[in-house]
C-alpha cells in the first residue's frame, strides 16, 4: 500500500532524504520534517531557498505523472520593484531563458499581479525591508518546470525574484498550512 503526503517545505530544505555528502553538513533534508517509510520520494523540487507545497510518495509512477507536462503549478512570487502589466506578458507568451548553458524558449503561462500581498509564515531568515525599495508579488502558473525556472523567467523581465512560494499543484492547495506542517493524503488531487 502506496503512502502520499503533502508538506510546506520550509525555507532553508533540499527536496531529498539523503545526502551524499559525507559527512553530511548539516543541511536540512525533508526526513527531518517526519517519520517517512523508507522508499519516500518528493515528487518534483523546490530549491533549497524556495518554499511551498511538495508532495512526497512512495509511488514512482505517480511522481512522473505530477511531473510531466500535464499539471499545473502555481507560485506566488515576490519580485524586486514594482512589476510592470508589460513585463507579466512577456512572462505570459513565454521567452528565452538559459537552461545548463543552453538558451531555452518557456512554453506560454498563466501570469497576473496580486493585488494584495498574501499571508505566509516568517520565512527563517528575513528578505530585506522597505528600504531597499518597493517590492511586488505575482502568481505564475506553469505546466513545465525546468531548473530555477521561475526565477529565472523573473530575472529575465528584469524583476529577480526575491521569494517564491508554490500555492498549488493540480487541485492540491496549500491551503494555510504551516511552514514544516506534513498532511498525510489517501491519494492526491490533481
Amino acid at each position: 500500500m502506496h503512502r502520499h503526503f503533502k508538506i510546506y517545505k520550509p525555507y532553508g530544505y533540499l527536496s531529498q532524504f539523503i545526502t551524499n555528502e559525507r559527512p553530511r553538513k548539516k543541511k536540512k533534508l525533508l526526513g527531518d520534517l517526519g517519520d517517512f517509510p523508507a522508499e519516500t520520494m518528493s515528487v518534483g523540487r523546490l530549491d533549497q531557498d524556495s518554499e511551498g507545497l511538495l508532495f512526497l510518495t512512495t509511488n514512482g509512477k505517480i511522481s512522473a505523472e505530477i511531473n510531466g507536462n500535464k499539471i499545473e503549478k502555481e507560485y506566488y512570487v515576490q519580485v524586486d520593484g514594482q512589476i510592470t502589466y508589460e513585463a507579466i506578458e512577456q512572462l505570459k507568451h513565454g521567452l528565452e531563458i538559459s537552461i545548463n548553458g543552453k538558451s531555452y524558449e518557456t512554453l506560454p503561462c498563466k501570469a497576473y499581479i496580486l493585488q494584495e500581498r498574501p499571508t505566509f509564515p516568517e520565512r527563517a531568515r528575513k528578505i530585506r525591508d522597505e528600504r531597499h525599495g518597493p517590492t511586488s508579488w505575482i502568481s505564475v502558473t506553469l505546466t513545465e518546470g525546468k531548473f530555477r525556472q521561475v526565477k529565472k523567467m523573473t530575472a529575465a523581465v528584469g524583476f529577480p525574484t526575491l521569494r517564491l512560494v508554490r500555492v498549488r499543484i493540480g487541485n492540491e492547495k496549500l491551503d494555510g498550512m504551516d511552514a514544516g506542517e506534513v498532511i498525510e493524503l489517501t491519494e492526491f488531487s490533481y
